[in-house]
């Protein structure tokens, strides 16, 4: 009965404990028959949930872009689905450092200019985090 127990829990290889990105924040954007609106306009890197309300007269599909000036990044950072006057629709992204525009389909509304900064604070020691 002289018998050898052995436990283990998981391989022996080296984790890493990547700290959480941050928590995302709510930015809200605004479209009129004639511009973009958005607050906060600078908020740091990281994730983000823009909240649209289009206002406008007709439905619009609205884009969170880089502003271009050589980032060598792919223009369309993110588009809504189709927002029809009077409701609101969501964009989920992550955005680093840089300049943004925030504008619809429409060239008759005026876009809205987004600046990020550094990124935010890692959100590991915050409670109630998914």
């Amino acid at each position: 009965m002289g018998g050898l127990l052995v436990a283990g829990c998981g391989g022996g290889g080296n984790y890493k404990n990547e700290p959480r990105p941050p928590a995302p924040i709510n930015v809200s954007a605004f479209v009129s028959p004639t511009r973009v609106s958005v607050s906060p306009a600078r908020f740091g890197a990281g994730p983000i949930v823009v909240i649209v309300a289009n206002q406008s007269n007709t439905s619009q599909e609205v884009t969170f872009q880089n502003d271009g000036a050589g980032s060598g990044r792919s223009a369309a950072v993110r588009q809504s689905t189709l927002i029809s006057p009077g409701a609101t629709g969501t964009l989920k992204l992550d955005v680093q450092r840089g300049a943004y525009l925030v504008k619809t389909g429409d060239g008759s509304i005026k876009p809205a200019s987004v600046t990020v900064g550094a990124q935010r604070r890692s959100a590991q020691n915050q409670l109630l985090q998914p």
